[in-house]
């Protein structure tokens, strides 16, 4: 299970990849949101770390060479950007055929069902917005846009909005605590900083659902009376 934990720590990946940790962020997110086995790698957290240690203070302080946070803003969005598009790509030519294999350690279905669930409460737009801030859903969410037959100019306007959004906030957030913490206490505040923001980015997703079942309430019953969500007529 070391393994496993180790694929999962961005710091160890940071590490690992030493001078070349820079290109392998942009290779990894470019996997996590285009490929379908790379839903396991890290994306919030690797994005953080790499904020954090794209300052030279930081980077000096854990041993290894600072990343370039020029070559990261412009980089990383681009990436997550065409990862997404091939995941669209994928899912509009293959179809479910893409999904049609027995569960595995990398594979399970109901990943998918959980990315079709997303993209039929939120609808096609704020679902591939919404999901880039969702481990998992983000990797399924675009093949299944692509399944779903979401029109590829609509999910490109759409991906363009959530990965820059995504990207680029959670990197401006790690470079900003690389500046403000002690480096030798930096595994302590790069999980709770994910844990954060990706609570914050869940925000707007419970707002959606509040909001649905509110307007459900209001929904007249089929025999004109009102009825609340739960209830059995």
């Amino acid at each position: 299970m070391d393994w496993l934990l180790n694929l999962l720590d961005p710091t160890w990946w940071l590490t690992i990849l030493g001078t070349f940790a820079t290109i392998g962020v942009l290779a990894i997110i470019f996997a996590e949101t285009g490929l379908l086995l790379g839903f396991f790698l890290p994306g919030d957290s690797l994005l953080v770390a790499a904020g954090i240690f794209s300052s030279a203070s930081v980077a000096a302080g854990m041993g290894i060479e600072p990343l370039s946070f020029p070559l990261l803003v412009v980089g990383t969005p681009l990436c997550a950007i065409a990862g997404a598009q091939l995941g669209h790509f994928l899912g509009a030519r293959f179809g479910r055929r893409m999904f049609d294999k027995p569960d595995s350690r990398l594979f399970k279905r109901e990943h998918v069902l959980r990315a079709e669930e997303f993209f039929e409460k939120f609808g096609p737009a704020k679902a591939v917005v919404l999901a880039r801030f969702v481990p998992i859903v983000r990797t399924f969410m675009n093949p299944v846009a692509g399944v779903l037959e979401m029109h590829p100019r609509r999910f490109f306007v759409w991906n363009v909005i959530g990965g820059v959004v995504w990207v680029e906030g959670l990197l401006l957030l790690g470079h900003f605590l690389g500046g403000q913490v002690d480096p030798k206490q930096i595994d302590k505040y790069i999980l709770p900083g994910v844990f954060v923001i990706v609570l914050i980015s869940l925000i707007p997703i419970f707002v959606e659902v509040v909001k649905k079942r509110r307007e459900a309430k209001r929904l007249p019953a089929p025999n004109g009376k009102h009825h609340r969500v739960g209830d059995p007529f």
